[in-house]
């Protein structure tokens, strides 16, 4: 009896110690809210997606520079640069008259990607304004907010290193009917460039967005082809109506 008394006692003190205390768990809590947030995994983890590699461009860029002999004889021109709504801008001749303009659009690229060729698809021509458009497809990505305002930092230095003479005008990002669930971040990422833009010499912010929403604040469809994506003649008129002023004073 004496022994089975001993091994009861025994199993009974084992379970205690293998339960931890309520004291113990508040403490643990404790010490994760009170961590330095340096040490923490979500501080030392890069904000948003990484970049993916600006050099799958590389063939489109080489076909620009061959034809470059011709454009590089331009002296005044506007280079407009950035992704599918600057590519698909065909009609820059017709819709800005007596502007020597330079198509550098290339679809689904990012910001990131023009600082990458920013010498080649921009100062190589040493422009006097810069029209560009980007950051919608890095949001969709994933990048935030902050790495696409600070993509677009980057991409200003580079220009106003190679061609100081030259304006920049960012064209808002729009709000496309497609991508209605990365609006907030379109918001927040037009918000910090505007802010940014005011901080620094010869860069201009271009308000398309806000026309481009309805009484309500929604995207307009009216204004989009069936991707609810890419842009309908209707759509462009008014980025003729605020790109077209800012190219007259520059």
């Amino acid at each position: 009896m004496h022994r089975i008394l001993s091994l009861l006692l025994i199993a009974a003190l084992t379970a205690c110690a293998a339960t931890p205390s309520r004291q113990t768990a508040a403490e643990a809590t404790n010490a994760a809210t009170t961590t330095p947030a340096a040490t923490t995994p979500a501080a030392t983890a890069p904000e948003g997606a990484a970049p993916r590699d600006s050099r799958e461009w590389e063939p489109t860029v080489q076909a620009w520079e061959a034809e470059d002999a011709r454009v590089r004889r331009m002296p005044g021109a506007v280079v407009f640069v950035g992704s599918s709504s600057i590519r698909y801008w065909t009609t820059l001749s017709e819709d800005f008259p007596g502007v020597i303009s330079i198509n550098r659009g290339y679809g689904s690229s990012r910001v990131y990607d023009s600082v990458y060729f920013a010498d080649r698809i921009v100062n190589a021509y040493q422009p006097r304004a810069v029209v560009f458009y980007a950051g919608e497809n890095d949001l969709n990505e994933g990048r935030s907010p902050r790495q696409v305002r600070d993509d677009f930092a980057a991409f200003v230095q580079r220009v106003q290193a190679g061609t100081p003479k030259a304006r920049i005008g960012f064209v808002s990002i729009k709000p496309s009917p497609s991508r209605r669930a990365i609006l907030p971040q379109v918001v927040q990422a037009n918000a910090l460039i505007r802010d940014y833009i005011k901080t620094v010499r010869g860069v201009d912010y271009l308000d398309v967005f806000t026309p481009m929403l309805d009484a309500s604040g929604e995207p307009r469809e009216e204004l989009f082809l069936a991707d609810r994506l890419h842009m309908s003649r209707t759509g462009y008129a008014i980025w003729i109506k605020v790109v077209g002023p800012w190219l007259a004073k520059h």
